[in-house]
């Protein structure tokens, strides 16, 4: 596996976030959960559509929402 040299970027995120990337971690066997979001960052680099993650409004946390929480 390729190990590319790696910038540090320090990133504001929500607890439900963090909690999400420790669940990808533990789920895929990670060592990080910086793993685990430059695996989202690459899936988004080449295969998302841009469009439709970046044009769509958003909220989980509006009203009740509590962000991303674990599925049972």
């Amino acid at each position: 596996m390729a190990m590319g040299k790696k910038t540090t970027l320090e990133v504001e995120l929500h607890p439900d976030m963090v909690g999400m990337l420790e669940h990808a971690r533990e789920l895929y066997g990670f060592r990080s959960t910086s793993k685990a979001l430059r695996v989202i960052l690459d899936y988004v680099a080449v295969d998302a559509d841009w469009e439709k993650i970046f044009m769509s409004q958003r909220c989980l946390r509006c009203g009740a929402g509590k962000g991303w929480e674990r599925s049972a």
